[in-house]
């Protein structure tokens, strides 16, 4: 079991090996905490969930355990992905659930130090960077750091308000 998953982190807390999990979406480089993440699959089949924020792709059945299915892709606001190419789920656990992050391709898991990471511009209603918390400028690319807390609130609160009774 997870340590770290019973609790939110912000990405840019120190960790005890600042490590860090990268992967693409849309040309882009993201990165989660490396201790958040369960464990990685290719080409899962989903369950369509009818009615669903348009970010939930499906679910997932991982060994009896019901997981939803995060697009990147749509949750940001970035162009569709051809259904013809496989995509990779990155099963997260946070706030003892689990969740899966469906990217584009996986990089590598990185060591960085908190220090080196900047924050983001303060554009909180921009799709595309409301769930950043950290960037650092790598030598070939722009690493984003994920708050996951902020991936998954918009998806919980549009879940919520439609079940309201009155």
């Amino acid at each position: 079991m997870n340590p770290n998953a019973s609790q939110p982190l912000s990405p840019l807390q120190p960790k005890a090996d600042n490590r860090w999990f990268t992967f693409l979406v849309a040309d882009r480089c993201f990165a989660v905490d490396v201790s958040l993440v369960s464990e990685v699959l290719r080409n899962a089949a989903l369950s369509r969930v009818p009615l669903a924020a348009p970010a939930l792709a499906g679910l997932l059945n991982l060994r009896g355990r019901i997981v939803p299915v995060i697009d990147l892709r749509i949750r940001f606001g970035f162009s569709t992905y051809d259904r013809d190419k496989p995509r990779t789920n990155v099963v997260v656990e946070y706030c003892n659930e689990w969740y899966s992050l469906l990217v584009d391709d996986l990089l590598d898991v990185v060591t960085l130090e908190p220090h080196e990471m900047g924050t983001p511009s303060s554009e909180r209603g921009n799709p595309q960077i409301d769930a950043v918390s950290g960037v650092l400028a790598a030598a070939d690319s722009l690493i984003h750091f994920l708050d996951l807390e902020r991936v998954f609130q918009p998806l919980l609160t549009s879940k919520t308000r439609g079940l309201a009774v009155g």
